[in-house]
């Protein structure tokens, strides 16, 4: 069986948010990078993954579809390219869902946007541990979490990463305002998860799931920012980001996302 394929760079962290569902599944998997320094994500190979020229690109050749089908879910402009020492940092423009279907040699599949192919890849390796699917109430509970993630404690985070992280790789000022008005919008997003983790060992209950790990790449961009010690705050909180940080596919993503020297 050929190993799925994951197209993008380790430093962005919707690529990386995907290589922890990854490893933590267990699947076989091949990180295949995407040179954006000589346009590579607009060449005709890529579009055929991903229209849009973006990453992260996933691709299960075992998965056979017989239709077509594709979504558009356009929520928010962040970024697209950042270039500094060599070093490329990709934060796609524009999330969305595609699945791509055809291929010169047979039927392939191909799914873009970091969420869902993590969702994907739980589903298709561990969906009875990662989304509890097999439970309703378990895995509704996965499901509350995993938009919380996204549309509350990623929303948050996004404008002081972009400030503190990527806008000074373009030669720009952190905006400080945009900074500590973000961060009170996440103090507020943490205190209702020091009050969950104080009654579960996880957000969705006391089980490891999904919606644990979609935080962790994120979570690791914050720790590289001046405002780490916010977590410290919340010793629930903190407790449960330590519980992360030692399992073995959380240490390989850290690893992956610390730019060579």
């Amino acid at each position: 069986m050929a190993p799925m394929k994951l197209y993008g760079a380790t430093v962005s962290w919707n690529v990386t948010r995907c290589v922890v569902a990854l490893e933590e599944a267990g699947a076989e998997y091949q990180i295949v990078p995407i040179d954006f320094a000589t346009a590579e994500h607009k060449s005709p190979e890529h579009l055929a993954r991903n229209p849009f020229g973006q990453v992260p690109a996933f691709q299960d050749g075992d998965l056979h579809l017989w239709g077509t089908y594709a979504t558009h879910m356009i929520l928010y402009l962040l970024v697209s390219l950042c270039k500094y020492d060599s070093i490329v940092v990709f934060t796609p423009a524009i999330i969305y869902i595609y699945i791509y279907m055809h291929h010169k040699n047979g039927m392939f599949f191909f799914l873009s946007e970091s969420r869902a192919i993590c969702k994907y890849v739980a589903r298709k390796n561990k969906a009875a541990e990662l989304l509890r699917e097999g439970n309703l109430q378990e895995s509704a509970m996965v499901d509350v979490w995993l938009e919380v993630e996204s549309n509350q404690y990623t929303a948050a985070l996004n404008p002081i990463l972009y400030e503190c992280l990527v806008s000074p790789m373009f030669g720009g000022t952190t905006d400080q305002k945009v900074v500590e008005e973000n961060l009170e919008k996440l103090k507020k997003v943490l205190e209702v998860y020091e009050a969950r983790l104080a009654k579960h060992k996880y957000l969705a209950g006391d089980f490891l799931s999904l919606a644990d790990l979609n935080h962790v790449s994120v979570t690791l961009c914050l720790l590289a920012t001046p405002h780490a010690s916010v977590l410290n705050a919340y010793p629930h909180v903190k407790a449960w980001w330590d519980g992360l940080m030692a399992r073995p596919s959380v240490q390989k993503v850290a690893a992956l996302m610390k730019p060579s020297a």
